[in-house]
């Protein structure tokens, strides 16, 4: 007999909030809509001045960095997107909705700053060889206010970080350019009291290392996310060791855990019991466990009662 459960088809309590796909333990990621509002607006505002103060002051610098902070608004509004588009109710095509796209924008983000990195790196480089005149009292007065901008727009973000990657790429991105800005403060500070103009790119090669060992674990997980890794809070041994300690089950196979959103988890399992089918009451609260336990909030156990007849999929081969 087979009987597939989906946690929030019951319509509990604590999962039923206007379907916000978060979990108990994570704040739902529509408290930070106004984050995103707030964001966007106070860069594109950056982005703009910069322009024009660039142009006005004839800064080739501030020209480019504008150029490169139009990149940290996209990178805004692509996680904002994504996180509107992840409440989408599904269509006939699209049976998980657009939740995916989270995690998209997440490795979208953590690719963003690996192309500035290596911009930043060319050029860092570049200079060293090549010194070019240094960014004069206008530039730093800039890049300072570049340092509130990006630094108040990361602290909007630094409380959903740790719950939500596609927050963290939104927050990494905005963090990486405040020490871009304190950098061109600090080395044009050091040069017009030194005239060390070597200080400006060097500096410049510190911060692309730096954003560099930032990203890459943003990367790493935005990747194996996109892949369908198991979600790195949860350890596949222990969800499967719960599953074989619960009454009358005599073995569990096909066992898959995957991320469907930055904020969600799905799992689907074949568990046998031959005593025959526990009844949906069973079903409901394994779900209810596997939520509170581990925060998987879609759960889908198909029940085998016959261990004599084999299921095609097990054993499972986990590589």
């Amino acid at each position: 007999m087979v009987h597939n459960h989906h946690h929030d088809d019951h319509g509990h309590d604590h999962h039923d909030h206007g379907h916000s796909h978060g979990h108990a333990h994570v704040h739902a990621p529509k408290n930070f809509g106004p984050a995103f509002a707030i964001g966007v607006a106070l860069n594109l505002g950056f982005v703009i001045a910069e322009a024009v103060y660039g142009l006005l002051a004839n800064s080739i610098a501030l020209v480019a960095d504008a150029g490169h902070n139009l990149g940290d608004v996209l990178g805004l509004a692509m996680a904002w997107t994504a996180m509107a588009l992840a409440r989408r109710a599904p269509s006939q095509t699209l049976t998980y909705g657009l939740r995916r796209g989270t995690i998209l924008a997440a490795l979208m983000n953590a690719v963003l700053l690996l192309v500035t990195v290596g911009a930043i790196g060319v050029e860092g480089v570049r200079r060293l060889f090549e010194p070019a005149a240094v960014a004069g009292v206008t530039v730093m007065a800039v890049a300072a206010a570049g340092i509130v901008v990006n630094g108040v727009t990361a602290w909007l973000f630094a409380s959903g970080r740790k719950g939500d990657i596609n927050l963290r790429g939104a927050f990494l991105h905005m963090a990486s350019d405040a020490l871009v800005s304190l950098g061109v403060v600090i080395a044009g500070a050091i040069i017009l009291t030194t005239g060390w103009t070597w200080l400006d790119p060097l500096v410049s090669i510190v911060i692309a290392i730096l954003i560099l060992w930032g990203t890459w674990g943003l990367l790493r997980d935005s990747l194996a996310m996109a892949l369908d890794a198991v979600p790195a809070n949860i350890k596949l041994d222990e969800v499967r060791a719960f599953l074989e300690r619960q009454p009358g089950v005599a073995g569990i196979h096909d066992l898959h855990i995957w991320p469907m959103s930055t904020t969600e988890t799905a799992l689907t399992c074949h568990c046998l019991l031959p005593g025959g089918h526990p009844g949906d009451e069973f079903l409901v609260r394994l779900a209810h466990e596997l939520e509170a336990r581990f925060a998987i909030g879609h759960a889908t156990i198909q029940v085998e009662v016959n261990a004599h007849v084999a299921c095609a999929l097990e054993p499972d081969r986990v590589v």
